[in-house]
Order: structure tokens, then sequence, then C-alpha cells
């Protein structure tokens, strides 16, 4: 994992950056963050396009860093202990897009905006998005 930034009350968001890591969110939170990861990493690696002056050997160097443009910010906030407290997932790049679902949920895909709408916020903020509970916790309806 990457540290993103800080957040109130000695927690931190971080980027969540492989399917291990995403797969332990999964189980830690008991939501389906893993499932999702996976899904846009595929589409992320379908949409690759190397070079076609690239040798067979050289074609894949770039892929990684085409995926982590791609592919939308998985985040997790953990607390001094490491234990997670929420789940998000921002667009590409962490940059404000139209068509982009922003989604932030809690354990068992619970409402963390009860007990974390500052560390949500310090989110919104280190990326100058905005992170409102009936936009991006999709059980509030």
């Amino acid at each position: 994992m990457k540290f993103i930034c800080d957040a109130p009350g000695g927690k931190a968001w971080f980027r969540i950056e492989t399917g291990h890591e995403a797969q332990q969110e999964s189980e830690l939170m008991q939501h389906a963050v893993e499932k999702h990861f996976r899904r846009e990493r595929e589409k992320a690696v379908e949409s690759y396009q190397p070079s076609p002056a690239t040798s067979y050997i050289e074609r894949d160097i770039g892929l990684e860093d085409h995926v982590q443009r791609r592919m939308p910010l998985f985040l997790t906030l953990r607390d001094a202990e490491g234990n997670g407290l929420a789940t998000a997932m921002l667009p590409p790049g962490g940059k404000a897009a139209n068509d982009f679902r922003i989604i932030v949920v809690g354990r068992g895909n619970g409402d963390p905006y009860l007990s974390e709408r500052a560390a949500i916020e310090a989110l919104a903020a280190h990326f100058g998005l905005t992170l409102e509970r009936g936009d991006c916790y999709p059980y509030a309806r």
C-alpha cells in the first residue's frame, strides 16, 4: 500500500495497489472491493497498447504504469493501529470525472460518514474533490 494523506485523529489514507491488498481489504472490511479492483485492473490491462516498435521481450515494460494511470484509485482509511475504517474508490488519478461514480463505504458496506466524516473530508481536500454522503455512499437512498 502507498501512503496518500493524513486524516484527523491519527488516521491515514493509503492506496491499494495489488490484488492481494484488495483481497485483504475485502476480508478485513467484509465487502467486495477485491471484485471491483480485479475487474477495473483487467479493463486497464486490456486497454494497454504497447508501441509497435517494441520487441516482444520489452512489450510489457510500460504496462504497470499504464494500469496505475487508467485504474480508479482504491483507497483504505486506517487508524494508528492499522485497523480498517473505510474504503473508497475514486476516479483515475483522483481527478473529477462526470461519468465516474465515486464510492465510499465502511465495514460490511456500512455508512462511514457516521464516524469518519472528518477523514473523508481530508481525502476530498487532498484530491480537490467533493465527497458528499448522498453522492458517494451507495446505500444512502
